[in-house]
């Protein structure tokens, strides 16, 4: 009878563990409590994989430092974390590898204007932020090439970048329209680009606004044209290792509280005075109401800080793709809702 409690205690005990092991786990199948977020704040700094090629996204100045909406998420993290937008480590990261660096823990954040599709949210593990651009597939052609639109390209040479959803896109467009061509695929982006202004391809694809931005490095860059169309919508969003929630919510409402302080008229020219508002909504992004910064592992004034250092959505475009750069890119969709864009955020409350 003895051994029968005793059996049946240390069964009892044995359940209990594995339940307490399981109340741990986060999602995902982790059994670690501890976050990246607390593994990013003890290391001091964060590591962020970005393209370090693509001017406006992510590219490295004459001055060696990095710059791009891209780098400026990364930086608006870092602000967000240890109000300091320098505690970054960017490492260069190709079409092939970027996702893999996540999955290792390479990266803490893959910042490197990436298409949010289904495969890639759901088998590659995966979890995406906030869009922070909008874009589309588009072609660039030689100005002289007399090539109009998807038709012209019919037993021509078309080069991209393998990897990428735009290999696929094409292919797509291109056999739903009964089109032959000649694909030319390479994985490194600069030789794909090489290829073309050799004048190896007829034609070059990938996101629009990197077309844009490519061009502009060209040796002849007014003998290019980017065609007015688009094949295929590309919503560009940094991404995370799928299963921590903690670090996901930080990266998350990064990105929203851009959004957010643009649509307040919150930027880094007037944040301290609104520090000060009246307007309820603005204090909770501020901190200066509420716990909300806390809820998250960060200050309540961690929007305040992101503001002061990086700038709103609006400053960061303007900087890095708008009016204030050298590619001049509309916003166009990138716009906020109640501007006629569909750029949007969950409010702070």
């Amino acid at each position: 009878m003895l051994n029968r409690k005793w059996y049946l205690l240390f069964a009892i005990l044995a359940v209990m563990l594995s339940m307490s092991a399981c109340s741990r786990r986060l999602r995902g199948g982790n059994t670690t409590t501890i976050s990246r977020l607390d593994t990013i704040k003890s290391r001091g700094k964060l590591v962020c994989g970005v393209s370090g090629q693509l001017p406006g996204f992510s590219f490295v100045k004459a001055n060696g430092e990095y710059a791009g909406l891209d780098v400026d998420v990364c930086r608006a993290i870092a602000a967000a974390i240890f109000d300091d937008p320098k505690k970054v480590e960017y490492r260069n990261l190709n079409a092939k590898e970027r996702f893999t660096a996540v999955q290792t823990g390479e990266v803490d954040i893959l910042s490197r204007n990436t298409t949010w599709t289904f495969s890639r949210d759901t088998s590659t593990g995966m979890e995406f932020a906030p869009v922070i651009f909008y874009d589309g597939q588009g072609i660039m052609v030689r100005k002289n090439s007399n090539i109009k639109n998807l038709e012209d390209l019919k037993g021509k040479s078309v080069c991209t970048q393998t990897g990428t959803t735009n290999e696929q896109n094409l292919a797509d467009q291109m056999r739903q329209r009964g089109i032959s061509y000649k694909p030319i695929v390479f994985e490194d982006v600069n030789t794909v680009f090489t290829t073309y202004e050799q004048g190896r391809c007829e034609a070059i694809t990938s996101d629009r606004s990197q077309l844009v931005s490519r061009r502009t490095t060209l040796s002849k860059p007014n003998e290019h044209t980017v065609l007015d169309l688009l094949i295929s919508k590309e919503p560009l969003a940094p991404a995370v290792k799928n299963g921590d929630t903690k670090w996901f919510d930080v990266v998350k409402w990064t990105i929203n509280s851009l959004i957010n302080a643009e649509e307040l008229g919150v930027n880094s020219q007037n944040v301290n005075q609104l520090a000060n508002s009246s307007n309820p909504e603005i204090k909770r992004l501020l901190g200066t109401e509420g716990d909300l910064g806390k809820a998250a592992g960060l200050s309540n004034d961690f929007v305040k800080r992101i503001i002061i250092h990086v700038g709103n959505y609006s400053e960061v475009y303007d900087r890095n793709l708008g009016k204030n750069s050298e590619l001049k890119l509309e916003r166009g969709k990138n716009k906020l809702w109640n501007q006629g864009g569909i750029l949007f955020a969950p409010p702070f409350r």
